[in-house]
């Protein structure tokens, strides 16, 4: 079975970071999935469950209101891997384009007072949800995403190639 995209990206090297992780045509439309990285893979820790949940709710609602770009707004959603969040927009652009659009939303994290969607009726795990750890991971990728604004290393994967044997056996050059 050939492996999908995203499993041939290099986590050993990924840092947080905003990606373009691919793009879909289909006929005169194109679907661009978005890797928003929040943690290095495999070197630090994941982030909370509770507060990925809580993340995933205040930035969908905040993404599918935004008067700039809710129509473009397909999905927002956790990785299952817990280190970020992949973001589906209508179109093809740059990743950073959407660096404004990121730290806007992850600084909307800090102003909430509650979880939007966050009962029994919206939910359905309307208990698994930590505001203040989801603060905490907000506060600290906006702030990493302005700290490393000029690098271009936050919106391009590492450059790796994957070598592959006579045999099928994928190996990287690093």
């Amino acid at each position: 079975m050939e492996l999908i995209q995203s499993f041939s990206v290099d986590h050993t090297r990924i840092v947080p970071g905003i990606f373009t992780s691919r793009v879909d045509h289909l006929g005169e439309y194109s679907v661009t999935t978005y890797d928003i990285r929040l943690k290095r893979p495999n070197r630090e820790p994941v982030v909370d469950v509770a507060a990925m949940h809580t993340l995933e709710h205040i930035i969908a609602t905040f993404l599918r209101n935004d008067p700039d770009w809710k129509d473009e707004v397909i999905y927002w959603g956790p990785m299952g891997c817990l280190t970020g969040f992949y973001l589906i927009l209508k179109g093809s652009r740059a990743p950073q384009d959407l660096y404004g659009l990121m730290l806007k939303a992850f600084r909307f994290v800090s102003d909430m007072q509650e979880v939007p969607g966050a009962t029994a009726e919206n939910c359905g795990n309307y208990l698994m949800h930590n505001l203040g750890m989801a603060k905490w991971y907000a506060d600290e990728f906006a702030s990493y995403l302005e700290e490393n604004a000029g690098n271009s290393g936050i919106f391009e994967y590492p450059k790796t190639e994957r070598l592959v044997t006579e045999d099928g056996q994928h190996f990287y050059d690093s």
